[in-house]
This record gives structure tokens, C-alpha cells and sequence, in this order.
């Protein structure tokens, strides 16, 4: 049996890398696949690779990013630049969690003004992510356009906040963990649910917490 990442370690830390002895929800075909829809889901809406920019939410939405990236790439010949968009020193809820270190931000060559631009990360959850996310652009430019993509969408709402391209729908009780791995930052890749956790506020690895709950 795999170990769980230990209590006291952040669970973006990319040596968490063990996979939890929970339900699979997705494997790493599982991911493959929900990727190549949700790429070609963006070209459909887009119509096509003009003026897109991936942009994806560290940790975990930012290799999620690059690999959409590569599939448009094999689809329509062409490079959609990606980067990255740290929403730490943006989120509402810093009182209430530990921060952790802020994360790179990498705005494209070309930055995303009159962009289209599609938000990538691997968890929606309360929305309070995305709302963060929405705030840091503000301060590096004014995109045509917005969307959200990402792998799994929990569920529980607390912002009026809805993914435009999604991998899996996950309804999940709030006292549940949903836990993603990539082969991009760890050992193993998939999508595991656990059961109850002590919910302890401030304390990672609960649920809500980013790479194992989804604060997006």
C-alpha cells in the first residue's frame, strides 16, 4: 500500500509524490483522454488556435496547460503560448490558511490584451481560485475573453463561478478529498477520492486545500 503524503507537508510540494490508497477516479489514459476533448472543445469554441493563450494556475494547472498546448499543437500546426498565473497574495481566505510561497507568474510573449485567454487548473471547488486568478490578470492585462478549464469540478460552489471546459464532473461531499497526481511534478498520475478527514482550518491536506481538495 502507498503511503499518504505526510500531515505537515504542503500538498502542492512536488515530493508529495505518492499516490493515496483511495477510489481511482481517473487514470493516466483517463487524463490523456480528457485533455484531447477538452483541447479540441477549446479549438471548437475558439474557432481555431487564433489569439488563444493558455494560462495555468500553479501548481498543478500549469503542466495541465502545457499539455492542451501540445494537442492543439497536433491538431492545428500551431505554438499557443502558455504560461503561468500565481493567485497566492490574491485569494480571500489568507487569514484563514497558511499561504504558501508564491508561485511563478510567466505572462506569453504577446501578454493577452484583446486575447482570448482559457484559465487552466486541475480542481474547481468553492470558485474562490478563479475569483484570485480573475484579480491577479486585472494586473497584467485586459483579455477579450475569459474561460475556465479543468480536469475535475467537485462541486460546492461559493461563488456564482462555472468551468467553460471540464474533464470530469465530480460530485463529492465536502468531507471527502479529491487528490490529483501528474507525472509532470510527481511519481504517480491519476485522480483519487478518499473518504473523511478531520477538516482542521489552516491545516494542509484537508479538504479544500489545492492538489488534494481543490480551493479553485
Amino acid at each position: 500500500m502507498c503511503a499518504q503524503p505526510a500531515p505537515d507537508q504542503a500538498p502542492d510540494d512536488p515530493s508529495a509524490t505518492s499516490a493515496p490508497p483511495h477510489r481511482v477516479v481517473l487514470d493516466a489514459r483517463d487524463i490523456t483522454r480528457a485533455l484531447t476533448r477538452i483541447s479540441h472543445e477549446i479549438l471548437e469554441r475558439n474557432k481555431g488556435a487564433g489569439d488563444l493563450v493558455l494560462l495555468g494556475i500553479p501548481s498543478r494547472g500549469v503542466p495541465l496547460a502545457r499539455r492542451i498546448a501540445a494537442r492543439i499543437k497536433e491538431v492545428e500546426g500551431v505554438d499557443v503560448p502558455t504560461g503561468s498565473l500565481d493567485v497566492t497574495m490574491y485569494r480571500d481566505d489568507l487569514r484563514k490558511h497558511p499561504a504558501r510561497g508564491p508561485q511563478p507568474t510567466a505572462v506569453p510573449p504577446g501578454g493577452i490584451d484583446d486575447k482570448t485567454v482559457v484559465l487552466v487548473d486541475d480542481v474547481l471547488y468553492s470558485g474562490r481560485t478563479v475569483r484570485a486568478a480573475l484579480d491577479a490578470m486585472n494586473d497584467i492585462g485586459r483579455p477579450s475573453v475569459v474561460r475556465l478549464a479543468v480536469l475535475v469540478d467537485r462541486g460546492h460552489r461559493e461563488l456564482p463561478i462555472r468551468a467553460d471546459h471540464v474533464g470530469k464532473n465530480l460530485p463529492s461531499a465536502r468531507t471527502e478529498r479529491v487528490m490529483v497526481r501528474l507525472g509532470d511534478l510527481d511519481d504517480v498520475e491519476g485522480v483519487w477520492i478518499a473518504g473523511s478527514a478531520p477538516d482542521t482550518p489552516g491545516t494542509p491536506g484537508t479538504p479544500g486545500e489545492s492538489g488534494t481538495g481543490g480551493t479553485a
